[in-house]
């Protein structure tokens, strides 16, 4: 198996190349490897789609060095590649997707090459673009794209400031939404919609609790519109992802899951893609199953 390391290069990370190449260099048993920083955004699936498509037959594991917006990348690469796996370091800011493995160790380099491999699924965003993690859109989205500009700038807490933020201006949103052809929520604002494949997002929020990442479906809880004091009192409830469960909560919810959602906006939106912004008005979103193998560290 040949290593391809993929190493987030944002200034203030650049010093984690050495430490990765130094905890190579210390396996017991030495490893084929290489190191590939990045250089720009996007360039880590520009480099993972040309690896594949020069070395189709080469058994390869791209370990995204980093947090989800790194994942993301190396996987947008992958997808339809054959012999190629997927591994995580976690070197990054965010890193909601590990969640998902529970006490495993993602900042080990020896029980990531004594992992095991495991098919799972991904979501497919339009054309071309791809969720690993989870999807999310209306109140979630405000919150993201707030605090994405926020840590950009260097700002504490990020997320908490955007859902102040989304408090103000991310509540009532007239967004349709089917899953698998049926619409949720006909003619009525809705709050937020997570689709999930993993479980976490935004550093703390248990927002698919009973997502599964290798089932073939689409995780969809969708949040009916609500008055202030109902948002801030289900708030803590639905961080702990207890909202489906929760009675004086579960109300407000529509449960579904599916292999396909449809989503639409008179006005423009932004869906958030394991933390990136993808801006537009409509999108069909489509599971597809076992197309990952990722590497579950030993």
């Amino acid at each position: 198996m040949h290593y391809c390391f993929i190493i987030n290069n944002e200034p203030g990370k650049s010093g984690n190349a050495e430490v990765i190449r130094n905890g190579i260099e210390s396996l017991q048993n030495p490893i084929d490897y290489e190191l590939y920083l990045t250089t720009a955004e996007k360039s880590a699936t520009e480099f993972v789609r040309e690896y594949c498509a020069e070395n189709p037959a080469k058994e390869t594991c791209f370990v995204a060095c980093g947090g989800d917006g790194t994942i993301n990348e190396v996987a947008t690469g992958m997808v339809g590649a054959k012999n190629k796996h997927l591994a995580v370091l976690a070197y990054g800011s965010g890193n909601d997707f590990i969640k998902y493995y529970e006490g495993k160790d993602f900042r080990s380099i020896e029980q990531l090459v004594n992992g095991t491999p495991h098919n799972i699924d991904i979501m497919k965003v339009g054309n071309d673009r791809y969720s690993i993690n989870v999807c999310n859109f209306g109140f979630d989205s405000v919150v993201a794209s707030t605090a994405n500009k926020l840590s950009r700038k260097g700002n504490k807490n990020p997320y908490r400031w955007g859902i102040v933020k989304a408090i103000f201006c991310g509540r009532f949103n007239r967004i349709q939404v089917k899953a698998d052809g049926e619409e949720l929520n006909p003619g009525k604002r809705m709050l937020l919609c997570t689709l999930g494949n993993n479980n976490h997002v935004g550093g703390e929020f248990f927002c698919s609790p009973r997502a599964k990442n290798d089932d073939g479906l689409i995780e969809v809880c969708y949040s009916k519109t609500t008055t202030l004091v109902g948002f801030l009192g289900m708030l803590k409830v639905y961080t702990l992802g207890n909202h489906l469960d929760d009675p004086k909560v579960s109300k407000h919810f529509i449960y579904r899951q599916s292999k396909t959602v449809d989503v639409h906006s008179d006005k423009q939106i932004e869906l958030c893609l394991d933390g990136e912004m993808l801006p537009g008005n409509d999108f069909h979103i489509e599971i597809l199953p076992g197309a990952i193998s990722f590497i579950i560290p030993a």
